[in-house]
């Protein structure tokens, strides 16, 4: 009899020992998957960020050739920033096809945080141009109504 208790007593532990360790796999597996598709999702919004900063800046550029009165910007200067940050994106997609799936946890979330990083930096310039923009169709309006008078 006590033999027939050990015996069931060690599968219980063992059947408790397994669903743990399913448990923990499991969660660690999610931890990943969110992790890696946060890191698309932050690919996917930096990307549109400097997409919209770049036709942002082409549409200031466009204004500003029309008017020679405004001062002139470095359009070149602005395209390469824009380029620079795409390609630094592009490199950072190429890591996640290539090493994410062997990527520790720790990586995923240090490349998760840089993006956030980058994009953080990009806000305030997208809203400094958003609002250089409305400065400069208010400036063109005033132009055009000044040489209609």
């Amino acid at each position: 009899m006590n033999l027939t208790l050990t015996l069931g007593v060690l599968a219980l532990l063992v059947l408790i020992a397994a669903a743990g360790w399913a448990l923990s796999s499991r969660r660690w597996q999610n931890r990943r998957a969110a992790a890696l598709q946060q890191l698309l999702d932050l690919a996917d919004r930096l990307e549109a960020d400097l997409k919209s900063c770049r036709a942002g800046l082409q549409q200031a550029h466009a204004v500003m050739a029309l008017n020679p009165d405004l001062p002139g910007a470095s359009e070149q200067d602005a395209r390469h920033a824009v380029d620079a940050g795409l390609q630094a994106l592009l490199r950072q997609r190429i890591w996640i096809r290539d090493r994410a799936a062997r990527a520790s946890q720790r990586e995923l979330e240090e490349t998760a945080a840089a993006m956030r990083a980058s994009r953080d930096r990009l806000q305030p310039l997208l809203q400094a141009l958003s609002a250089a923009q409305r400065e400069l169709d208010s400036a063109m309006r005033e132009h055009i109504h000044r040489d209609a008078e």
